[in-house]
């Protein structure tokens, strides 16, 4: 019953470690598969903090290219209005000038005009004929200031034809320098949006590079903490595992030791009951050899005269006593011999055991070191490849963003000169357009001509 509860002890003591080590194990997958899903939701997390960072960008690049169009159309509004109010100022400055000529030329004739009346009258005088009538006298005179009022009307004609022409050229090269004017603008507006999209676009390049190095350094981080708790469970876990081997084996060779011990408490009575065998042999012998005696004896006894029987009897009786002598001295002679051999044959059994349990003991530690060296191997391998995998993740990824960095610039690039080409040729059509339209109406080059002196702003 005590060996059966000790056993008993035995198998609930190794199944209870067994049970604790796949506790553990589970408990390990626990807390690595518990890890995986925090690193990936901070991962997620991570990502979903960078991409509302991009559209923060996006849309705050979109408003204020919206607010620069704005402007632009506001400013260039204003300068339209400012252009239309100068030139109409301008306008009234040549008519006020002109006006101004106008009414002195006017003057001047009229001056002119008394002068060359008086002048007349002064000529017929002098020349007066009396004999010409009175009649053709008047025409005469009449005639002259005919033909002086022709021509000062036709100086007049003269004088608002060439301040027409003056207005109108002058208009014309105005409206032209207004048009360049705004085309300045015009280039400077498109100059500003572009160089605005230039830098939002520089700047959204170094939010992405930061981004993807922040991302870099987060995936590095959360490898590392993963394989650490990977490396930090596995020892943990051979660790666990050499200390149930070593208690293992404590506890094999408390249970030989045990073996051992009650082989000892039990020799004695294995010795006695071999003892017993070896006297109930004995006994046996001496019960044949009495028998023998007694068969002698009577046979002796039968053909010996009676006088001889005393001397054959005491014959008889010493062979027999030392023949149960040497029996006695045989029988003490093979219990010590066997008690001998029996001591030494069950101490180099135990000492056998000890030497096969050790041996058995040694190699199954030498394989659970094995084993955990070809784990630990394999598990570095896995990490090695883990990071291996990792830097050509992040090598690849970087090279696709710094080609997407440089194709959305290049695209820039080809935007800015495909819309500066695009503004300049259009402009310059204008130009020609403009002074094709100025030549047909009789004007030249209006490039060189000066404005009045006259501020007409």
């Amino acid at each position: 019953v005590t060996r059966q509860i000790h056993e008993h002890e035995q198998e609930n003591e190794l199944r209870e470690q067994m049970s604790g080590y796949k506790r553990m194990r589970r408990q390990h997958q626990k807390q690595l598969i518990a890890l995986e899903n925090k690193l990936k939701a901070e991962m997620d997390e991570h990502r979903l903090k960078l991409q509302k960072e991009v559209e923060t960008h996006a849309n705050n690049s979109s408003i204020e290219l919206e607010k620069l169009a704005k402007k632009q159309v506001a400013v260039m509004e204003k300068e339209a209005k400012a252009a239309a109010a100068d030139e109409k100022k301008f306008q009234q400055q040549i008519l006020a000038q002109q006006k101004k000529d106008l009414a002195t030329f006017l003057e001047s004739q009229k001056k002119q005009y008394k002068l060359c009346k008086e002048k007349i009258k002064e000529e017929g005088e002098m020349n007066e004929d009396h004999s010409t009538p009175k009649k053709e006298k008047q025409e005469r005179i009449s005639k002259h200031k005919e033909n002086l009022q022709h021509t000062q009307a036709e100086e007049e004609a003269q004088l608002l034809s060439q301040q027409r022409l003056y207005y109108d050229k002058n208009c014309r090269s105005f409206k032209r320098k207004t048009m360049i004017k705004r085309h300045e603008m015009e280039q400077q507006n498109i100059r500003e949006e572009l160089n605005k999209k230039r830098t939002q676009k520089e700047m959204e390049h170094a939010m992405l590079i930061r981004h993807d190095e922040s991302t870099r350094e987060l995936e590095y981080r959360q490898l590392h903490t993963l394989q650490k708790l990977r490396m930090d469970l596995i020892r943990l876990q051979h660790q666990t595992e050499l200390e149930n081997q070593l208690e293992y084996n404590k506890r094999r060779e408390r249970e030989l030791h045990r073996k051992h011990f009650m082989e000892l408490r039990q020799q004695p009575k294995n010795l006695k009951a071999m003892e017993m065998q070896i006297k109930k042999q004995f006994q046996d012998t001496c019960k044949v050899q009495t028998k023998q005696y007694k068969a002698l004896k009577n046979h002796q006894l039968e053909v010996t005269p009676k006088s001889e029987h005393k001397t054959i009897l005491k014959s008889l009786k010493d062979e027999q006593t030392r023949k149960l002598a040497i029996l006695a001295e045989q029988y003490e002679q093979s219990i010590n011999e066997m008690m001998a051999s029996q001591a030494l044959r069950l101490d180099e059994a135990q000492e056998a055991e000890c030497q096969a349990l050790r041996l058995q003991l040694q190699q199954e530690m030498e394989l659970l070191n094995a084993y955990q060296s070809k784990i630990k191997m394999q598990t570095e391998a896995q990490h090695e490849r883990e990071l291996q995998k990792l830097e050509q993740r992040v090598s690849l990824r970087r090279a696709h963003l710094e080609q997407k960095i440089e194709e959305e610039l290049a695209a820039l690039q080809k935007e800015r000169s495909e819309r500066i080409k695009f503004l300049l040729e259009r402009q310059e059509r204008e130009i020609e357009t403009f002074d094709m339209e100025s030549l047909r109406m009789g004007f030249g080059n209006l490039v060189t001509l000066e404005y009045p002196k006259e501020d007409y702003r």
